[in-house]
C-alpha cells in the first residue's frame, strides 16, 4: 500500500491532538470524575493511525511502543491497588481517599482522589493491551525481549 505526502503529514499531525483528547477524556470523562477506558481506546486509535499510514516497523522506531505490555501490566497493578488496598486498611473495596468531608488536593479544577488513580489504571491496561494487540498484528516476526 501507498500512502501520500498529504496522508502521512495528516498523520503526523494528528498523532498530539489525538493523544491530547485522550488526555481530557482521562480526567474529565462523562462526569467530573473521568473516562479511562475511552481515553485508552482514543489513545490506541491515534497509535493505530501511525501504524496504518507509516507501517509497523517506522512507527515502532518512532515511537515506544515496546513498552506497552508494561503500561498495560502497570495499569492491571494499579487498578487492582487501589481497588484492594482499602480491604488492608478495613475498609470496603474500592473505598476512595480522601474520604467524605476530608480535605482534596486540587490542580486548577481536577480532585486529586483515588477515582482519578483507578481511570489512570485502565488507561494505561487499555492503551497498552490495544497497542501490543495492534504492534503483533503489524509486525508478527518480532520477537519480545523478555517483557
Amino acid at each position: 500500500m501507498t500512502t501520500t505526502a498529504l496522508t502521512r503529514l495528516v498523520a503526523r499531525m494528528l498523532l498530539a491532538p489525538v493523544l491530547l483528547v485522550a488526555a481530557g477524556i482521562l480526567v474529565k470523562g462523562y462526569t467530573d470524575t473521568g473516562d479511562g477506558f475511552t481515553a485508552g481506546l482514543v489513545a490506541a486509535l491515534g497509535v493505530l493511525l501511525q501504524y496504518v499510514v507509516f507501517g509497523g516497523e517506522a512507527v515502532a522506531r518512532a515511537l515506544p511502543v515496546r513498552h506497552a505490555p508494561r503500561l498495560a501490566l502497570a495499569g492491571v497493578g494499579l487498578v487492582l491497588a487501589i481497588t484492594f488496598v482499602p480491604i488492608l486498611l478495613g475498609d470496603p473495596v474500592l473505598t476512595h481517599r480522601p474520604g467524605p468531608g476530608e480535605k482534596v488536593v486540587h490542580i486548577g479544577t481536577l480532585e486529586l482522589m483515588t477515582p482519578v488513580l483507578f481511570d489512570i489504571g485502565v488507561f494505561a491496561a487499555v492503551a497498552g493491551a490495544v497497542v501490543s494487540f495492534i504492534d503483533g498484528l503489524a509486525r508478527p516476526d518480532i520477537e519480545e525481549d523478555g517483557a
